[in-house]
């Protein structure tokens, strides 16, 4: 099967978005309460399908960008995270586990019980992932952090974000979410499009699950020596979180003492939302840790 997008990612950042999600299937998931909104996009069945997991206060739209390229390859299953994008309400946990339960539940009941998968996520899903990841054993053939939270005082804590009053004209909130747009996820104005602002205030203003304190915890390195599967990491060296390329090769250090030979990438000149920033290059890396483990696997 081949599978191809045509996407003019220049028009208007609703239509780019529905152009994309009309080639999904979407699907609901439930548990503790709580429904679950995944998109799968089709791909061929010869490979391990790959799962995805976006950041705090985002939705499958953090991957915008980057399923076209993945969904060639393979099945791309992306979630909208609990409390998040679409997906129903999980209150404020505090810790991360009744949201790996719900995200694992419903990886159970998407997949079949014995086909394995590869699991990529990002800053606050990383957290989430690893857990799921540790739940699952050796179906879960690959786990890999891009800009991932959940590594404690190594997290450093971006200062001057702000939420905008929402009785504020339009023009002033997209003001102020393109300050925190360069604030926290991207390293280049340039990169702060309207695709870009558009996705990033429809997801803020969807969120109603606070993310920090599990993002500020320990509870990503908790779960690496639980995991099975292969481990890695892809960051972007302007990571606005990771605090310093020296704060950024700590954890790759981490990853290394769990398994020495693990693919971990630091991407020059890109940001926190590196699959945004430098989407050609990040699908590159991400695709070069999946063909090595298919290698791995003899497939």
């Amino acid at each position: 099967m081949e599978f191809a997008f045509d996407i003019d990612w220049r028009a208007d950042p609703a239509a780019v978005i529905a152009a994309v999600e009309a080639r999904s299937e979407r699907l609901e998931t439930s548990h503790m309460h709580c429904t679950m909104v995944w998109h799968r996009w089709e791909g061929p069945t010869d490979k391990p399908p790959l799962v995805l997991l976006h950041g705090g206060f985002g939705s499958w739209t953090h991957w915008i960008k980057n399923i076209p390229a993945l969904a060639a390859r393979t099945t791309v299953i992306a979630a909208d995270l609990p409390g998040l994008g679409d997906s129903g309400d999980i209150g404020r946990p505090d810790r991360i586990d009744p949201i790996a339960e719900i995200v694992g539940n419903g990886i159970d009941e998407l997949l079949a019980t014995d086909q394995t998968y590869d699991i990529a996520c990002f800053s606050f899903g990383t957290v989430a992932g690893a857990h799921v990841a540790a739940r699952h054993g050796a179906r879960c053939r690959s786990f890999t952090a891009v800009g991932g939270a959940g590594f404690g005082p190594l997290h450093y804590i971006v200062a001057g974000i702000q939420v905008p009053d929402p009785r504020l004209p339009d023009t002033e909130i997209d003001a102020v979410h393109r300050n925190n747009l360069k604030l926290l996820m991207l390293a280049h104005d340039a990169s702060i499009d309207p695709l870009a602002l558009h996705i990033h205030r429809q997801n803020i203003e969807r969120g109603r699950m606070r993310s920090r304190r599990i993002s500020l915890s320990n509870a990503t390195v908790d779960a690496l020596p639980e995991i099975k599967g292969r481990i890695g990491g892809i960051w972007g060296a302007l990571d606005s979180t990771g605090g310093s390329v020296e704060a950024i090769i700590e954890r790759r250090d981490i990853f290394r003492a769990q398994q020495g030979d693990c693919l971990f990438d630091i991407v020059d000149d890109a940001g926190h939302w590196i699959m945004y920033e430098t989407p050609e290059t990040f699908n590159d890396r991400l695709l070069n840790h999946l063909n090595t483990y298919d290698r791995e696997a003899g497939s």
